[in-house]
């Protein structure tokens, strides 16, 4: 398992976290999902061999948000 830090732009209330928390969760590949909404992370914990930081800002964006680079 590896991690890796996302910072979320645009996430600022309580439904925004549990919509990018719900759309990263739902990743396949991905083990778990925290996030700092005050400084607008999220910290994956994910497996390299089944998903990648692409498929996860894909997600990121379905959910209506985007990662910052």
């Amino acid at each position: 398992m590896e991690k890796i830090i996302l910072k979320v732009w645009g996430m600022e209330c309580g439904h925004c976290k549990a919509a990018v928390l719900k759309a990263l969760r739902e990743t396949k590949g991905v083990n778990d999902v925290s996030i700092h909404l005050p400084s607008g992370q999220a910290t994956v914990t994910y497996d390299p061999l089944v998903v990648g930081r692409n498929e996860m800002v894909v997600a990121v964006k379905g959910a209506g948000y985007e990662v910052l680079d």
